[in-house]
């Protein structure tokens, strides 16, 4: 054993030394803009291999499971599989990975806003085994959530070992995010737009160039080793013509909704789960829920992804193979009814995924749910004879992108990514009206995303507002000023005189002996009498101190301090933890740590 840790050590040190001088010889001959480009490219290249290593594990898992699944009737293996693959997945986790390692794209979000774009080295490869267990036994989530957290954490740590500044840091994250994204989907412009509207990295002429060779190159791997197919097989065998943008644009209005449906089912859900202290009662009930709905709905095994190409290939009566169904998939009616029953239960099976303890993001959910919800729509209308012939094709892709640019707020990366997953560009006026209206509607009762909601209402998201995001960048540790002498409320004016001789400062915090704050004493209040000596053992400070204009609390955001100040229009205020006097926090400070971040992040 001394001797295995002896090797480690001597290894660990050889690797140690050999790097500096690498470092070294890169500090001296390779500008800096420069070796972002080549960090930018060795970063896509090992996103790309990592996203077919990722597909590649689920498809293994899912074709060995479903081998003997018969597609003429009911399966009880869909009550066994989902219940397996959550305990496995936690068991993982829990004892193995001992981190929590869910809503991989809101970890990389909090990265960037609050931990200087740090990852740890586990998130390269521990979401990928995760979630290949989870969606390979048929957790309704997809691969798109693990990819992002696996391919940003392969940029933070390759820039952490190069020890780069945080904010190359941030755009090395943004790289790994973009090429996971591109390198799952084979969807170069996709994953550069992800980076800029979900993970809200700035577009500048220093950010743009590294995204798009680290989305290419991504997008090279997954080509050359998989071809060069659409995700999704899609043929628009009908044109659309202009009769039809009234329901394009009524598409755009449900998808709006449904995404609200969506966001909303999916967080009640998992603070519901997250009310549960026991993990085994959780995984448990998860499971089960999952299990169940899965039995009675098949198409919500796993990504979904065959289902959604059932649906932009028009093959409408194999969404109820599998399924206890069967003998329905000719009736119209039934096929509204099961289709709208799927829109409706995406949401809990997701929720049920991932709050039971498996590893998944909501990317595929929210393009299941777009599909589902533009079949249902035009299958509808066609089927009440209402209006001209609606082809269910196009609005099933319609509605992909519609609910995707909602769910996630981002409409252009909706736009291109339904137009590269499927190769429908002859779609993309009415692509343009769906993703508009859909994203204008939900923004009326939603202001964030999916992945940004958690850390808006926790006021730690870093977004594209520059001056919200520098503050929220700052600490309120970071700016407290500890070097005001406090006195006691029993103190005689002499003894206050005494204190006021040794400091710099003209404002002195008053505390009890517990170290509670009471109130402050301001040199101008008592200039006037400082210097009547027939006062100094007659006066105490108790009769000349004051209450503060307003308290901050330790956990404050800084926003919320910049509103405190705003508010009183005082110049220094106290930090107190608990009634606790902490110290004081000036705006000058503040305004000086502010200018420092802003040049610290917004160098070009």
């Amino acid at each position: 054993m001394a001797l295995a840790k002896n090797i480690l050590f001597n290894l660990s040190e050889t690797y140690d030394c050999y790097f500096s001088r690498l470092r070294t010889w890169r500090e001296h001959h390779i500008k800096e803009k420069n070796f972002i480009l080549i960090l930018a490219l060795v970063v896509g290249v090992a996103c790309g291999f990592a996203a077919l290593a990722f597909k590649w594990l689920i498809h293994f898992i899912s074709g060995s499971l479903l081998l003997k699944i018969d597609i003429t009737g009911g399966n009880y293996l869909y009550l066994i599989y989902p219940f397996i693959g959550i305990l496995i997945a936690s068991c993982y986790v829990r004892y193995v990975v001992r981190d929590n390692i869910a809503h991989g794209v809101t970890k990389v979000l909090y990265s960037i806003s609050q931990n200087k774009s740090r990852l740890k080295p586990h998130n390269c490869y521990t979401s990928v085994v995760a979630a290949s267990i989870t969606i390979g036994f048929g957790g309704s989530v997809g691969a798109e959530g693990p990819i992002v957290s696996t391919g940003a954490a392969i940029g933070s740590n390759i820039g952490q070992a190069f020890r780069l500044s945080p904010r190359l840091l941030m755009l090395l994250v943004g790289c790994g995010a973009a090429a996971g994204v591109a390198g799952i989907f084979k969807a170069p412009l996709s994953g550069a737009l992800f980076t800029l509207e979900v993970l809200m990295i700035d577009l500048t002429t220093v950010t743009v160039m590294p995204l798009l060779i680290a989305s290419v190159s991504a997008a090279t791997v997954a080509y050359v080793f998989t071809g060069y197919d659409s995700q999704f097989f899609f043929v628009q065998s009908e044109p659309f013509v202009t009769s039809r943008i009234p329901y394009a644009i009524l598409l755009g209005v449900l998808c709006g909704f449904a995404s609200l449906y969506f966001i909303r089912i999916i967080n009640s859900m998992e603070n519901f789960y997250g009310r549960i202290n026991n993990p085994w009662v959780r995984a448990s009930l998860g499971g089960a829920i999952l299990a169940g709905l899965i039995f009675f709905f098949p198409p919500l095994y796993g990504e979904g992804y065959s289902a959604i190409t059932a649906m932009l290939h028009g093959d409408v009566g194999s969404i109820v193979d599998g399924s206890i169904f069967y003998n329905y998939r000719n009736s119209v009616w039934f096929i509204i009814l099961f289709v709208g029953a799927l829109c409706m239960s995406k949401a809990f099976a997701t929720s049920s995924t991932n709050g039971a303890g498996g590893v998944g993001g909501t990317f595929a959910p929210s393009l299941y749910m777009g599909v589902m919800t533009g079949f249902f729509f035009a299958y509808l209308i066609n089927a009440l004879d209402f209006g001209p012939e609606l082809s269910v094709k196009n609005f099933a892709l319609l509605g992909m992108c519609g609910v995707m640019a909602g769910v996630m707020h981002a409409p252009l990366m909706g736009i291109f990514l339904t137009a590269e997953l499927t190769g429908g560009y002859e779609l993309f006026l009415p692509l343009l009206i769906v993703a508009t209206i859909s994203y204008g509607t939900i923004k009326i009762f939603e202001p964030y995303s999916i992945y940004a909601i958690r850390l808006a209402k926790r006021g730690e998201l870093l977004t594209h507002h520059k001056d919200k995001s520098v503050l929220r960048l700052l600490k309120i540790n970071s700016v407290i000023e500890n070097d005001f002498k406090p006195v006691r409320p029993e103190m005689s004016l002499k003894e206050m005189v005494d204190v006021i001789s040794q400091s710099n400062r003209n404002l002195f915090p008053v505390t009890d002996a517990d170290g509670k704050l009471l109130g402050v004493v301001l040199l101008d209040d008592i200039r006037n009498i400082m210097f009547r000596p027939d006062l100094y053992r007659r006066m105490y400070v108790s009769k000349f101190m004051s209450s503060p204009p307003a308290m901050i609390e330790i956990g404050d955001t800084m926003e919320n301090v910049m509103k405190t100040f705003d508010r009183t229009g005082a110049w220094n205020l106290p930090v107190v933890e608990n009634g606790v006097y902490m110290g004081f926090v000036s705006k000058s400070k503040i305004f000086n740590s502010y200018r420092r971040v802003l040049r610290h992040y917004s160098e070009d």
